[in-house]
């Protein structure tokens, strides 16, 4: 399976960008991920396979919002309210079960990163 991810870019303070993430096989459940230079990797969101589950970081709640079509084997994630802090590369990330995880390790692939910089 291999992930690439796309939307990213240079916005300002209060902005808007969906960032997307093709899948080349079948996956299951996924997940966005980011991490900025000097931190961990965080976890922003996730969606289960069927889309009827998902989940958020704290730092993003009310703000982002994943999204996904199995059709096109996509998820997507409406990024709102952008705020400085939210600078990173975010990376999708697709797990082999149904059930989404809030964890890195329970993720089987990983895309490459888009950069997301928000300049205030």
């Amino acid at each position: 399976v291999q992930l690439q991810a796309s939307g990213g870019g240079l916005v300002q303070a209060g902005d808007s960008l969906r960032l997307s993430c093709a899948a080349s096989g079948r996956t299951f459940s996924m997940g966005w991920f980011r991490q900025a230079p000097g931190k961990e990797r965080e976890f922003v969101a996730a969606i289960s396979w069927s889309g009827g589950s998902s989940y958020y970081g704290d730092s993003v709640k009310g703000r982002f919002t994943i999204s996904r079509d199995n059709a096109k084997n996509t998820v997507y994630l409406q990024m709102n309210s952008l705020k400085p802090e939210d600078t990173a590369v975010y990376y999708c990330a697709a797990r082999s079960y149904r059930v989404a995880e809030v964890t890195a390790s329970a993720y089987d692939y990983w895309g490459q990163g888009t950069q997301v910089t928000v300049s205030s």
